[in-house]
């Protein structure tokens, strides 16, 4: 029988169907290896220590010594057995022996830095290996140290967003692109996600670990609510048509559905009101939240929106050289994000997603700074609110010319943990959350621009003495496309990131 969701979460284990999986984060070092004159420190593997009674090692661990040792791996036991197949083979078996797939015996430093040997375990007919095992002698491990996973419990590790890591690391002498790794992912069959935390837990987290996001000092182009943004004048327009259409504070007149076309898209009210929408409004901004499994149902992702009513315009940074354009970079309605990462074994926060406009970051915790204990500081970039974890200049672009983003710490900030309002989370089930009327609607939350870049561009060009000339005029060639136009932005739901785990 299933459990509600929240039932499980934070208990220390979770429920994949017939394999019930709890995390290790104790380990025996096997060997670390420590580079000579290189800027990397190297790593370390390291094996699994006090699995409980009855739970068998899946793998070991390895990771780099720049980092504090903070991993950990997944070990598994039989549950389900009422729910086996109709072969009514067990969930795991031993492998039935090992191949070495690499080792320091041809290592030319291998007496400096000791002997190490990396291992493959050759499953059962039927079953899969889900990790690797390190020793430090040349004996092949024993039969025990490992358990391979029936073959329909696990997935390939290279399909995207379903499969769970064990933790554990991967090896190969040889490996082509394109090729499947010689190791498997877990497959969660748990539909109920019944380790998913339930909207009282969510609650919880978000006023526990709800970062505070600031705005830079000199930000002119602040947040707002999206129902002041729409009550403080925001027209629907619509292809053909001379005059927009005023939008309900609720957007309930907005047209749900359907796909991005074209047909309709959002803009500023086109009287005195224009320049002060644009400013936004901080004391009504919120964050919206949409919450949902990560990494197969071992991890929550909590993904806070922020809205902007207006994108300023961008820098560019010709080597020391900083260029403020006048109108290149701007639009109408920006969606900018990050997501928080808790673990479902623990509740603990794993990390931070830095959403930062076609790319992006992941930040583990301990590397975060923190405003108030488990807090941490989001920093939104000026006038383009990308999202970083520290204040300083960041860089876009080539490695001589491309755009600034400047963040720092400013009196302007949303405290996430008490101004926000969750708008999606659909794994708790239909009902569960009232999606606001404007989260459907598909379209542009700006009307498109093509900007006449060259003309600005071709200002700078002519400033610059005779010998430079071609030389920038080339670097600009270079420069993101953003530069050359925007299309209005697409709303929370249309973005890559709303289906399936966060990508870097």
């Amino acid at each position: 029988m299933y459990q509600e969701n929240g039932q499980g979460f934070a208990t220390g284990k979770i429920p994949f169907g017939e394999l019930e999986v709890l995390k290790i984060t104790k380990f025996e070092c096997i060997w670390s290896y420590n580079p000579p004159n290189e800027k990397t420190k190297g790593a370390a593997f390291y094996r699994p220590v006090d699995i409980p009674d009855g739970f068998f090692s899946l793998g070991h661990y390895c990771q780099s010594n720049d980092d504090p040792l903070r991993g950990f791996v997944l070990v598994a036991r039989e549950v389900g057995h009422n729910c086996r197949t109709i072969t009514n083979l067990p969930a795991l078996r031993k492998p039935i022996s090992y191949t070495l797939i690499w080792s320091t015996d041809d290592f030319s430093e291998e007496t400096r830095y000791g002997c190490c040997y990396f291992w493959l375990p050759l499953p059962p007919t039927g079953y899969k290996a889900t990790g690797f095992v390190v020793s430090n002698n040349p004996d092949t491990p024993s039969l025990e140290e490992v358990r391979c996973v029936r073959d329909d419990l696990t997935e390939s590790c290279q399909t995207y967003r379903k499969g769970v890591s064990v933790g554990t690391f991967f090896c190969s002498s040889h490996l082509s692109s394109g090729d499947e790794l010689n190791i498997a992912c877990l497959k969660n069959q748990d539909l109920a996600l019944q380790a998913m935390p339930n909207l009282e837990q969510i609650h919880a987290l978000i006023k526990h670990y709800g970062p505070t996001v600031s705005f830079h000092p000199d930000e002119r182009y602040l947040p707002s609510s999206v129902p002041w943004f729409f009550k403080s004048g925001a027209m629907l327009y619509r292809r053909g048509d001379v005059e927009g259409e005023a939008i309900d504070c609720t957007g309930s007149n907005l047209p749900n559905g359907g796909e991005n076309d074209g047909e309709y898209w959002i803009d500023l009210p086109d009287d005195d009101r224009n320049s002060s929408v644009k400013n936004g409004d901080i004391e009504s901004a919120e964050l919206y939240v949409h919450v949902k499994p990560a990494l197969g149902g071992t991890f929550t992702d909590i993904v806070m929106w922020v809205f902007c009513p207006f994108n300023g315009p961008v820098t560019i940074k010709f080597g020391m050289v900083n260029i403020p354009l006048s109108k290149v970079g701007q639009h109408v309605g920006d969606w900018e994000h990050f997501t928080l990462r808790v673990s479902n074994f623990s509740g603990e926060l794993w990390s931070i997603y830095f959403s930062q406009h076609s790319g992006g970051e992941w930040v583990n915790a301990y590397d975060l700074e923190y405003i108030e204990g488990n807090k941490a500081i989001v920093y939104s970039s000026k006038c383009g609110h990308a999202s970083f974890a520290h204040p300083g200049g960041y860089f876009q672009g080539s490695h001589v010319v491309g755009l600034r983003n400047d963040a720092a710490w400013g009196n302007n900030v949303v405290d996430s943990s008490v101004k926000y309002h969750i708008i999606a989370a659909e794994y708790l089930g239909e009902g569960s959350v009232a999606e606001p009327c404007w989260l459907q609607f598909m379209r542009e939350w700006g009307p498109t621009i093509v900007y006449n870049s060259k003309f600005e561009l071709d200002k700078i060009v002519s400033a610059l003495p005779i010998y430079l000339r071609l030389s920038v005029e080339n670097l600009f060639d270079k420069l993101p496309v953003e530069l050359y136009g925007e299309e209005g932005p697409t709303g929370p739901k249309e973005k890559n990131n709303w289906i399936g785990d966060e990508r870097c």
